[in-house]
């Protein structure tokens, strides 16, 4: 079964392999990501993040006190360049609710039965079973790859500036973060993989030693200086594209 929706900005596909795996248990899955981008979105005016930010929600739901919850536990881990709220700007915890959401749709779709599924949401991904690839793209070449990763029950998130530019800002500094041009983290849920990714990259070069540090993630990074990084149980094969130093 496969299926793919644009959700929270991205297209979200599904591939499942389990024979005679419900339709509806897929419907379910669609439907909560739905749901989370009306409920977390900071674009949408109604939601619940933007009405938090005016003030007029005297008390987050346990959903959204969870994804706050990861949210300062990041920042205080990275010194503050993981920042949800940086001055001048509203209440922002997209980078922590993408990684959440989906890796709460994987396990709805684990829940209803299906053991061999792939879940991308915008080129992040979640894996049960396997073995498998899912290739890291080039930072500079977006027809080229940098890695190509077996994957079984992990999940892997790239934070780069390629689609969206300048676009993660270190809260330390209040300025976009420019040390590296991509990092990429191996972790056995999508809510670390890809948070941990962004707060990474937020820090600079120093968030590669970092991520690497966390337990249970391996990481691949290209730094401003195009040199590879990548710690050493970093699943990936390289690959004639891979930039060099």
């Amino acid at each position: 079964m496969r299926r793919v929706e644009h959700v929270m900005g991205f297209p979200v596909s599904v591939r499942v392999d389990d024979e005679g795996f419900p339709e509806a248990a897929v419907d379910g899955l669609f439907v909560w990501l739905h749901e989370v981008d009306a409920r977390f979105s900071p674009f949408r005016p109604d939601s619940e993040v933007s009405r938090l930010d005016r003030g007029e929600v005297a008390e987050p739901s346990p959903a959204l006190r969870e994804v706050l919850d990861l949210c300062e536990e990041y920042r205080v881990a990275t010194g503050g360049a993981f920042d949800v709220r940086l001055p001048g700007r509203g209440l922002d915890p997209c980078a922590v609710v993408k990684g959440w959401s989906v890796q709460k749709g994987a396990e709805l779709l684990a829940a209803a039965g299906a053991r061999r599924f792939c879940l991308n949401a915008g080129g992040d991904v979640v894996t049960a079973g396997g073995p498998w690839r899912v290739g890291v793209r080039h930072p500079e070449h977006a027809d080229r790859l940098c890695t190509v990763l077996d994957l079984r029950d992990r999940a892997v998130a790239t934070s780069a500036r390629y689609e969206r530019g300048d676009h993660i800002i270190d809260g330390r500094t209040g300025r976009p973060a420019t040390g590296l041009l991509s990092l990429t983290v191996v972790a056995p849920t999508l809510t670390e993989a890809d948070t941990v990714a962004t707060a990474a990259f937020a820090m600079g070069a120093e968030g590669v030693a970092w991520a690497a540090a966390r337990e249970n993630c391996e990481v691949f990074a290209v730094d401003a200086g195009r040199r590879v990084l990548r710690s050493p149980g970093f699943p990936g094969e390289r690959t004639a594209t891979q930039p060099t130093g």
